[in-house]
């Protein structure tokens, strides 16, 4: 019997029979899709392209390290105003980093709170929905918040940095708690559970199993909280104003930002002052990039590695 099995002829391999109809449609959605793509994709080549060439023809050293306080020329033996943004680069990284330490550990303590102890209750559900409520918030309510809390404490008129960095960090804050309470929700709770059934307190457990593996979609989170905020004009022309001259000191006096000094120099309605602004508006968008390579590079370093 074994024998005749043996000498059967295998079974003659049919060709496989390939539906028409759906492979047109896989074709057509995928056309689809790829002139989607290519639609979206034409206001943004448009935009850098705008952007690049009226910007770049206004970039020089004098612009990155001259603020706009009057100098004396010693050719010409005149007073001239400068024409530098280093005191609006600088405020931006200052008020940008006031914001960044406000936000990010209010938002990260948050998330912890929403992910490993609130479950179902009802102040979990309260936070969550106040979360969603600020992530609504326009730009100009924070900003005057930021000026009536301060005007509450130290009278009519105060301006600075540091109003600048809370008006920011009421914008960063809901990004920052869903990014980090979403990634914290992926890692696997069979790490928890290990972590516990070694013995690991609940609090080592977050600190040293949950928050690494999470690090690296924390980051991302954090930084797209930054790039939301770093473009905003309405809360800064509000809480911190303009000013001439650099300013290293959040808690003393108004400083110029980057967005804001795009605007005024855009309402001189001048030659010079609109080659100002594209200037500004293509470092922005170029230090917006940096913070992204930055982010990309740190999520590659402390995301797990698989295999």
């Amino acid at each position: 019997m074994s024998t005749l099995l043996e000498k059967a002829p295998a079974p003659a391999s049919r060709p496989l029979v390939i539906d028409r109809a759906r492979r047109y449609k896989d074709r057509a959605v995928t056309a689809v899709i790829w002139s989607a793509f290519a639609v979206a994709l034409v206001p943004l080549v448009w935009l850098m392209w705008v952007v690049i060439s009226k910007g770049v023809p206004g970039i020089s050293m004098d612009l990155l390290t001259h603020d706009m306080v009057q100098r004396l020329n010693p050719d010409t033996g005149k007073l001239e105003v400068g024409a530098g943004l280093a005191h609006a680069l600088i405020g931006t990284l200052m008020v940008t980093l006031g914001a960044i330490v406000i936000s990010v550990p209010i938002g990260l303590f948050t998330a912890v709170y929403l992910v490993e102890y609130a479950g179902k209750n009802r102040i979990g559900k309260v936070i969550t929905f106040l979360v969603d409520v600020m992530t609504g918030i326009p730009s100009i309510v924070a900003g005057l918040f930021a000026l009536a809390l301060f005007t509450l404490i130290f009278g009519v008129g105060t301006r600075m940095g540091l109003m600048g960095s809370i008006a920011l960090s009421l914008l960063m804050i809901p990004t920052v708690v869903r990014s980090a309470e979403e990634m914290m929700r992926l890692v696997p709770t069979d790490l928890r559970e290990a972590s516990y059934a070694l013995g690991v307190p609940k609090w080592r457990t977050i600190t040293k199993v949950v928050i690494p593996t999470a690090l690296a979609g924390i980051v991302t989170g954090v930084v797209l909280a930054i790039s939301r905020v770093i473009g905003e004009t309405a809360p800064l022309l509000v809480a911190v104003g303009t000013f001439e001259k650099v300013n290293y000191n959040l808690a003393d006096g108004r400083m110029m930002t980057l967005p804001v000094y795009i605007y005024t120099q855009y309402l001189q309605a001048t030659p010079s002052g609109i080659q100002h602004a594209w200037s500004g508006a293509l470092i922005l968008i170029v230090l917006v990039m940096v913070l992204n390579v930055i982010a990309r590079v740190i999520s590659w370093i402390f995301s797990p590695r698989k295999g």
